[in-house]
C-alpha cells in the first residue's frame, strides 16, 4: 500500500510510518515549546473513539476528535479541522452556519492525507496547514482536566493538560456538537 523507504539495515519503513513521525515529531516541538504537560501513550491500533479509548486506557470523555471538513455556500469554500469531545457527533450543518457558510461535508481520503499528513482516524487537534482553519467545539474545554487524541498514528496518543492546549493553540471556538 505504502511506499516503502530502505535504510542499510532494513526496508520495513512505510511511507505512512513515515509521515506519522514528522507528524508527531512536530506535535512534541510545539508542546514542549509551550511548556505543555503530556504524556505519549503507545497502544494497539484503533480507528473508533470507543475502540481508541478502551486501547488507551482513558474515557471516551477525554478523546478529542478531529474532523477534515469542506464549509462552503455564501461565498465561502473554507477547508477545517473542527474539533470536538469524541463521544459527541459533529452537527455540520451548525458547523457551517457559524462559519458564514450554508453547507459542509467531510473531506475525502486524500484531501484529508494532503492537509494533515494523516489518515482518518489518527489526525491530531493540531493545524500546521495554511489552508485548515482550526475550530474546537466549547465543550471539549469543559470535559476534563487531560485530553487524548492520535498523535499522526493510529497506534500512538498523547494525554495532555486541556489548559496547555488552549493556551498553545489559542483556537477559535465554535459550537458543533451534540449528543450522540
Amino acid at each position: 500500500m505504502g511506499e516503502r523507504v530502505c535504510f542499510p539495515a532494513s526496508c520495513t519503513l512505510q511511507r505512512e510510518d513515515i509521515v506519522s513521525s514528522v507528524i508527531f515529531n512536530q506535535l512534541i516541538a510545539l508542546l514542549d515549546g509551550g511548556q505543555a504537560r503530556y504524556r505519549v501513550i503507545e497502544h494497539a491500533s484503533a480507528g473508533r473513539s470507543e475502540e481508541a479509548a478502551k486501547a488507551r486506557g482513558t474515557q471516551i470523555e477525554q478523546g478529542a476528535k478531529a474532523l477534515v471538513c469542506h464549509v462552503k455556500g455564501n461565498g465561502i469554500k473554507q477547508h477545517v479541522l473542527a474539533v470536538l469531545p469524541a463521544h459527541r457527533k459533529a452537527n455540520l450543518l451548525m458547523l457551517a452556519q457559524k462559519l458564514g457558510g450554508t453547507r459542509a461535508s467531510l473531506a475525502s481520503p486524500q484531501e484529508v492525507m494532503a492537509l494533515t499528513q494523516c489518515v482518518f482516524g489518527a489526525i491530531p487537534p493540531f493545524s500546521f496547514h495554511p489552508d485548515l482553519k482550526l475550530v474546537v467545539d466549547p465543550l471539549l474545554f469543559q470535559q476534563l482536566d487531560e485530553m487524548v487524541f492520535n498523535a499522526g498514528s493510529l497506534e500512538r496518543s498523547l494525554l495532555l493538560n486541556v489548559e496547555d492546549y488552549q493556551r498553545i493553540v489559542k483556537p477559535e471556538q465554535i459550537e458543533f456538537s451534540e449528543s450522540a
